[in-house]
């Protein structure tokens, strides 16, 4: 087997330890290593790779990786059916008699898009002040666009009352002809949870996330959640409101520790797709899209 071949085994397939001892063996015997300090770098890399690969199989011997963390929280939303009378509701007749057992399970789908504001006037000094810039308002008319051609029965479009999203939604809503307009203060931008690792150029005081932070979370409860068990078909929601919020959000939805919201960017007019079953399990279908704008419209403000 040449040195080539070993290597693209390595790199391809989960032979791991094996192939990795193999290529450099085969790799000293055709002298590929010309200093020993070269050997020794070689080594340190590939093995990071097998580490990177198979963390507790490979180090500990063990065949089976065992997840980390503390799993997955079926009834995050308060709304597992299994913690709800055994699943079921009661019915009962007009004058009390029991009629029937009902099973008490969410059948439909919620489709959340959540879009991130366009550029804003940065040197406002309040909120009436940050109004959209020309090129934010060319940013939310693609985003307008892009929603209309996916095709989707949007049920309502719901945004923050500031007004840089409040102007975002006017626009976008002019491309989806009967969607109903929602303003909500809990979507309002704000310092979520302490990030970490934390950053040098932002340290909000602790009073604005503890105010912030049990505000957003509010949001968070109120439209990220399971679909109820009355809804019979799969809903589309659109959410325009902020980075910080919709970074937060996509944490709390996948379980992942809050505090690394602050890791993710997110551009301006981008889309974010979160999908929710029945049974309460979340994907992340997109993480900020702005695939359909050119780059010369793209920023991150």
């Amino acid at each position: 087997m040449s040195f080539r071949r070993a290597v693209r085994l390595m790199c391809g397939v989960a032979s791991g330890s094996a192939v990795l001892v193999y290529a450099a063996s085969e790799a000293e015997s055709r002298g590929y290593f010309g200093e020993t300090q070269g050997k020794q770098q070689w080594f340190k890399t590939g093995f990071a790779v097998i580490h990177a690969a198979q963390p507790s199989a490979w180090l500990s011997g063990n065949n089976s990786v065992q997840p980390s963390g503390n799993g997955w929280d079926t009834n995050w939303d308060k709304r597992d059916p299994a913690s709800l009378v055994n699943g079921k509701k009661k019915e009962s007749s007009g004058d009390g008699d029991l009629v029937a057992e009902v099973e008490n399970k969410p059948k439909a789908t919620r489709h959340i898009l959540l879009i991130r504001h366009s550029q804003y006037n940065l040197s406002g000094s309040e909120d009436k002040e940050r109004f959209l810039t020309m090129l934010g308002r060319e940013q939310a008319e693609l985003t307008g666009q892009r929603l209309s051609v996916l095709g989707m029965k949007y049920d309502i479009l719901v945004h923050s009352s500031m007004t840089r999203a409040t102007e975002t939604a006017n626009i976008i809503s002019k491309h989806l002809p009967g969607v109903d307009l929602l303003s909500c203060d809990l979507l309002r931008e704000g310092a979520p949870i302490k990030p970490v690792p934390s950053v040098g150029h932002w340290k909000p005081d602790a009073v604005q996330y503890h105010e912030d932070g049990a505000r957003i979370e509010a949001a968070f409860r109120r439209y990220i959640h399971r679909a109820d068990v009355k809804q019979k078909e799969d809903s589309y929601e659109i959410i325009v409101c902020h980075a910080n919020v919709i970074r937060y959000f996509v944490c709390r939805a996948l379980q992942f520790p809050p505090e690394g919201w602050l890791r993710m960017g997110l551009s301006n007019g981008s889309i974010t797709w979160l999908t929710i079953r029945p049974s309460g399990r979340v994907a992340l279908k997109v993480l900020g899209d702005s695939g359909f704008m050119p780059p010369d419209k793209l920023t991150w403000t």
